[in-house]
C-alpha cells in the first residue's frame, strides 16, 4: 500500500483514536500528514501541456526528440527536466527501449493474451489505460475502462495522484454495472499490475493480459480515445480546476458513448454497439493510427453539445 493510500486511510476526530495513534499504526509520520506536495511552476505546466499534445501526435517521441521539438519552437529546456516531467505524466515513448531495471519482485507480470485472438464480440475483452489532464494551476490522472469490440467507455475516474485506488474503484464500478470480461488487458504499469486491482480481476475469474514493453498497439482503442477527448474536449476548454474536468470529460464521455457515430461500428454509437452486441472492425482505418505521424487537428471540432467549436 503506498503512502498516500495510508495517508487517506486517516480521519481527523475520530472517537477514541488519535491523530497521532493512526499516524503510528499505519507508519506515517505526523508531519507528513499535513504536508501537501508542491506544484509544478506555471512555466513547467506550460511545458508539459506542450509535450501533452506532441505525444498525441508523435506518441514514439522520447525526451530527445521532444527537446529537438522545443528548440526548433524556440523553447530552451534541458533534458533531464523534460524527462522528469514525462515521467511525471506517466509518458513512456513507444519503442523498445534497453531494460534498465527489473520489475519490482512483488508485482506479477501477466503474459499477452491478445496475439492472433479475433476480438469480435462485447465483454471478450476490456481494456484500461491512464492519461495525463492538465488544469489551471496543476494537472490530474485519468482512468478509463474500455469495451475492446464496440469501444464503449465501461467507467472512469480523475485523481490527483497516481496511486492505484482510482483505477480499482473504476474497475469496480464497471464490473458492477456490465458484468465482467473473459480478458482484461492492460499494460505493465504499477497501478495495473498492484494486487489491488490484479486482486479483484482474480477473484472474478477474468483473465489478465499484458502489454509487452513498448507496444503501443497492444493497447491502441484506447489511445485513440484519448486522442478524441483531448483535441475534442480537453483542448477546447479551460479547465480550472477538477470540478470543471470531471463535468467537461463526464459531458464529453456520455457524447461519445451515446451520440458520437463511429465508422467502425457501421456508424452506430458505442453504446448502441455494445447493448446490440455488434461486433466492431477491430483494424479499421489503419492509416489513422496514433503510431503513424498526425498533424494537429484544426480547432474547429465537435464540442460535447455536438456543436462546431470555433
Amino acid at each position: 500500500m503506498s503512502r498516500g493510500e495510508r495517508k487517506a486511510m486517516i480521519a481527523p476526530g475520530r472517537p477514541g483514536l488519535s491523530l497521532s495513534r493512526q499516524c503510528r499504526l499505519l507508519s506515517i509520520g505526523r508531519s507528513s500528514f499535513y504536508y501537501a506536495p508542491r506544484g509544478e511552476s506555471p512555466e513547467n505546466l506550460a511545458l508539459m501541456r506542450r509535450i501533452d499534445e506532441l505525444f498525441l501526435q508523435y506518441p514514439f517521441y522520447g525526451s530527445r526528440q521532444m527537446i529537438l521539438q522545443f528548440r526548433r519552437e524556440g523553447v530552451h529546456a534541458g533534458r533531464h527536466r523534460v524527462r522528469r516531467l514525462m515521467r511525471l505524466m506517466g509518458l513512456e515513448a513507444i519503442y523498445q527501449a534497453p531494460r534498465t531495471s527489473a520489475p519490482h519482485p512483488a508485482h506479477r507480470i501477466y503474459p499477452y493474451l491478445l496475439r492472433n485472438l479475433r476480438v469480435d464480440r462485447p465483454d471478450h475483452v476490456w481494456c484500461a489505460d491512464i492519461t495525463y489532464i492538465q488544469v489551471r494551476r496543476g494537472f490530474l490522472y485519468l482512468v478509463a475502462i474500455m469495451d475492446w469490440a464496440t469501444r464503449h467507455v465501461l467507467a472512469w475516474r480523475l485523481s490527483n495522484t497516481m496511486d492505484a485506488r482510482f483505477c480499482v474503484e473504476a474497475l469496480r464500478e464497471a464490473m458492477a454495472r456490465y458484468g465482467k470480461p473473459e480478458i482484461f488487458n492492460t499494460d505493465q504499469g504499477s497501478r495495473f499490475t498492484s494486487f489491488d486491482f490484479t486482486g479483484v480481476l482474480k477473484d472474478a475469474s477474468v483473465a489478465i493480459s499484458m502489454d509487452g514493453r513498448g507496444r503501443c498497439m497492444d493497447n491502441i482503442f484506447i489511445e485513440r480515445l484519448w486522442r478524441s477527448l483531448k483535441y475534442e474536449a480537453v483542448y477546447l476548454h479551460e479547465l480550472t480546476d477538477g470540478f470543471a474536468a470531471e463535468r467537461v470529460i463526464g459531458q464529453w464521455i456520455r457524447f461519445y458513448n451515446t451520440e458520437r457515430p463511429h465508422s467502425a461500428l457501421d456508424g452506430a454509437t458505442p453504446a448502441e454497439a455494445y447493448s446490440i452486441k455488434r461486433p466492431g472492425d477491430m483494424m479499421d482505418k489503419a492509416d489513422a493510427l496514433p503510431t503513424s505521424p498526425q498533424a494537429q487537428q484544426p480547432q474547429k471540432a465537435i464540442n460535447v453539445n455536438g456543436v462546431l467549436a470555433a
